[in-house]
This record gives C-alpha cells, sequence and structure tokens, in this order.
C-alpha cells in the first residue's frame, strides 16, 4: 500500500507541477521515485510539523496543491491545533498523510502508536478522512484527496496486510462503503475500515459465512444512508478498525444507526487503555485483543448473547 501511494503521489506530481510533497524528516525510500523526477516539488521541513503545516497552509493559499507526509502520531495528532486553524478553518486543499497508523510502529512504545487519530480528526469541522484498506483503495483514495477542494487526511495503516480487492477502483467509489463479501440476507453486517478489513473477510470466511462484509474506506463524511440500508434487514453489526472504540469507525456507525436502525453493535477495537509492553505487531494486536483468535471469541460471546 506505501507503494500504491508513493506511485500515485509521483504521477500526480508529474502532471501537476503545483502538487509539493512537505515531509517531516521522514520517508526517504520511500520518495527516492518522487524526488528522482521531482526535486523541485520536495520540501523536507525536518522535525517542526507545526511549522510545516503553516507551510502547507500558505502553499494552498498560493494555489499550490501540498501534500503533507508524517507518522500518524505526529501528523495528525502532534499538529492538531494547526490542522484546525491554519488548514480546516478556512477549508484549503492540503491533503494530511498519517503513515504507520494503528500499531505499525510497535517496538517504538506509545509515542509512535497511533490509535486516536480517526477520533481527533472527526471532531474538526471541514476535514474529510480517508482509510484506505489496500493498495486498490489507496490509489483511488489519493485520486479523490487530490479532486477534493478542502482538506483531507489519509491514513495508512499497515501496509503489506494483502488485497481486499482484485481490481482497480474509481475515485468516487471510495465516498461509499464497498462490498467485500456477500452474506445471506439475515445474516450480521461486518464494516472494517484500514487494516482491519482483510482481518474481517479472513474472519468472515472461516467462521461466519452468513455474514457480509464491507470495508469503509471514507470516514468522514460516512456515507449515512448505505449505512442504514445495510442494517435494515441484519439484528447484529460488527465494526472492525485498529484505533480506539471511541471515535472512530464504530462510534460513527453506531451514531448512524441509533437513529432510525437500532441494532445490536459489537465495537471491536483499542479498549480505553495504552500498551502495557513494546513488541512485534502482532504481539500488540494479541494484547489488545484485534488478533484472529481473540476477535473469533469475541464475537462468539457477542452472538450467543
Amino acid at each position: 500500500m506505501r507503494a500504491a501511494f508513493s506511485k500515485a503521489l509521483t504521477q500526480l506530481a508529474l502532471n501537476d507541477p503545483r502538487v509539493i510533497l512537505l515531509t517531516g524528516d521522514h520517508g526517504y525510500a520511500l520518495f527516492d521515485e518522487f524526488r528522482a523526477h521531482c526535486p523541485k516539488q520536495y520540501i523536507n521541513a525536518g522535525i517542526a510539523e507545526q511549522n510545516m503545516v503553516g507551510m502547507a497552509a500558505g502553499l494552498a493559499r498560493g494555489g499550490f496543491r501540498p501534500f503533507v507526509y508524517g507518522l500518524s502520531a505526529f501528523v495528525p495528532v502532534r499538529v492538531l491545533e494547526q490542522i484546525k486553524l491554519d488548514v480546516a478553518h478556512d477549508s484549503l486543499p492540503v491533503v494530511l498523510i498519517g503513515d504507520g497508523a494503528g500499531f505499525v510502529y510497535s517496538h517504538l512504545g506509545t509515542s509512535h502508536q497511533s490509535t486516536e487519530d480517526i477520533a481527533c480528526c472527526r471532531a474538526i469541522p471541514n476535514l474529510r478522512i480517508l482509510s484506505p484498506a489496500d493498495q486498490h483503495e489507496m490509489a483511488a483514495c489519493m485520486s479523490l484527496a487530490y479532486q477534493s477542494k478542502g482538506a483531507v487526511y489519509l491514513r495508512m495503516g499497515k501496509s503489506d496486510r494483502g488485497d481486499v480487492h482484485h481490481r482497480n477502483l474509481l475515485p468516487s467509489s471510495i465516498a461509499y462503503p464497498l462490498k467485500l463479501r456477500e452474506g445471506s440476507s439475515r445474516g450480521p453486517v461486518f464494516m472494517a475500515t484500514g487494516s482491519m478489513a482483510i482481518t474481517a473477510m479472513e474472519v468472515a470466511n472461516t467462521h461466519w459465512p452468513e455474514a457480509s462484509v464491507w470495508s469503509v474506506p471514507c470516514i468522514k463524511p460516512l456515507d449515512k444512508s448505505t449505512i442504514e440500508a445495510l442494517v435494515n434487514h441484519c439484528k447484529e453489526v460488527v465494526t472492525f478498525e485498529e484505533h480506539s472504540v471511541f471515535g472512530g469507525l464504530g462510534s460513527a456507525v453506531a451514531e448512524v444507526i441509533s437513529y432510525r436502525s437500532p441494532r445490536r453493535l459489537l465495537r471491536l477495537g483499542v479498549e480505553d487503555r495504552f500498551s502495557d509492553k513494546c513488541g512485534s505487531y502482532e504481539y500488540l494486536l494479541h494484547e489488545h485483543g484485534l488478533d484472529i483468535p481473540s476477535i473469533i471469541d469475541k464475537l462468539s460471546a457477542f452472538f450467543k448473547g
């Protein structure tokens, strides 16, 4: 997925000299191709993320199309005030890329584990939130972000978990939940975003064949009509995300279905706690109950309830 991001960004910059990449002293190998082809459109702002977002706002006001890249623990979390006041307040066309969302930078500890970024961004007006699940969604998200007339936060999680789609996607399709798997007419609905989409698929394929699975690459604005239509026929809804259970996809879905279509909802995500230990990505998924065996146990208990 990171390769798809780099390729899409390079192509956008080749086609449009207004595209400027700003990075906070990260992603050197990732941007080798970009710097080789578009060296004058590359700015390393150093470890000064707040200033970098201010620079991007100024560039956007000058007619450029800035893409701001950083680790998601820093972009958007460290620069939330600058995003709010410098960018979103005036709906400037700045694309913020948060790489390594969730537990990707596992060994670096809590300071680099970003499980609250969606929640932080959802409360900021005029800020679209995209969370692609694979390389196909990433390519479409990049096109949609570029076409946007306002601010966008694009969340990039674990990049090597495999694809959930088998074809390229239209940018316009990203604004809606995408069906990954057909279930039974009265079966539960699984909704996943980002890195957890492939987990939801595996769990459904092996243990709940009656479940339909949907990827939700656009967290904000959430397509409420589709969400309501999906839950009208079912009794149980399950959301999957490598993010806090507060303020993320699960919360957004709960807000929608509570109006007209109350259903039993299980939000699978990070509970209200920090990681106890550092370790591998797989270890942290297990510690937080987001590995497949733990999820199966939670789902079994939920469906029996």
